[in-house]
């Protein structure tokens, strides 16, 4: 009992989901000794979902390993490919699967949704008891992400909010920095791909008629689809927030300018599109920016809510590139390295 106490301590010492997972599926390991024991997750849309692998160890491996979160898509195991796995998620109900190695799936649920599988490899078919503990340590975790949704995500879309944003951000521009030191071995392979990070500002035009015509349900409503209509355009490690209002901001990764405006023009057009209920069309405004060695998130925010000013100031319903103004001399930048105010 206090070994299973003393996993339940370290699990639930950590913020990070990335560090959650492989601390229990080490746990797990070391309670079970099991041939492996593995996290996945069901990713990508619906009829086309792929397994990504959060974490996974065997029993003579010393750390778990998993797939990088920039991961394309297309390169995952499609969800049939492991028809266990998938019975286990859509149905949201532990299945076994005995043969040489017994494979036994449980399903990952939060408060939503079951969004993924935990698969657990042995030599023997898991006790009635062994499959209670597990069973009691996934609703440990479950609530435990529940707490840090509430904490981390905003209430009503379900994006993370502003207050998860600094550090995250910080993260992205950590490795931009000289004398950082050595980058993970992650951020060496997106380095090495050419990726760079970029910060977006999206704002919904003419919000406030929404409010005003058809209430604050409605508006909310609006800010609920869009916040679903954002998830779909933009890819699974893509970083998607509301900052409060109308106004939302993503952190990503592309190649060039052209491709991160691209992301960008593809969710305007998405949105021009749809019909919002009661409301009918409504359009957005985005700017963004490349992430410079040694921004702030204040800094690298306000050149890309410059870019959303002059998109707003020139008609609306427009994707801005701050770079792409400056160069055009809409406006001048002072290519500062550092945005930190001092006074």
């Amino acid at each position: 009992m206090s070994q299973v106490v003393d996993h339940l301590a370290e699990l639930t010492g950590y913020r990070d989901r990335d560090v959650l997972d492989v601390t229990l599926v080490g746990a797990l390991r070391e309670m079970l000794h099991p041939r492996a024991v593995a996290i996945y997750r069901c990713v990508g849309d619906a009829g086309a979902e792929r397994w990504l692998t959060r974490a996974r160890q065997r029993h003579d491996e010393a750390a778990a390993s998993a797939d990088p979160l920039w991961t394309e898509l297309d390169t995952l195991p499609p969800a049939s490919a492991h028809p266990l796995r998938e019975q286990c998620w859509r149905m949201g109900q532990v299945y076994a699967e005995l043969d040489a190695v017994t494979t036994t799936c449980f399903p990952m649920s939060t408060d939503r949704e079951v969004a993924g599988v935990l698969e657990i490899e042995t030599d023997q078919p898991l006790s009635r008891e062994s499959q209670q503990l597990v069973a009691g340590i996934l609703k440990v975790y479950r609530n435990f992400l529940g707490l840090l949704d509430y904490s981390e995500r905003d209430t009503l879309t379900g994006l993370l909010n502003r207050k998860t944003f600094d550090d995250a951000f910080l993260r992205s521009a950590a490795v931009l920095a000289p004398g950082s030191g050595t980058p993970m071995e992650g951020e060496e392979r997106r380095h090495r791909s050419g990726a760079q990070s970029w910060l977006g500002v999206i704002d919904i035009d003419l919000f406030k008629s929404v409010n005003d015509n058809y209430g604050h349900l409605i508006g909310d409503e609006v800010l609920l689809l869009l916040s679903r209509l954002m998830r779909g355009c933009f890819r699974l490690h893509d970083q998607l927030y509301r900052f409060g209002g109308e106004e939302f901001v993503v952190l990503l990764r592309a190649r060039s300018d052209a491709d991160c405006g691209a992301a960008f023009e593809r969710l305007r057009q998405t949105v021009q599109g749809y019909a919002f209920p009661q409301v009918g069309r409504i359009t957005v405004s985005v700017g963004y920016t490349r992430l410079r060695a040694g921004d702030s998130p204040a800094g690298a925010f306000e050149r890309a809510d410059k870019a959303v000013y002059h998109a707003k100031q020139t008609g609306r319903n427009r994707v801005e590139s701050h770079q792409a103004l400056v160069d055009r001399g809409v406006f001048a930048d002072d290519l500062r390295e550092s945005d930190v105010e001092l006074f």
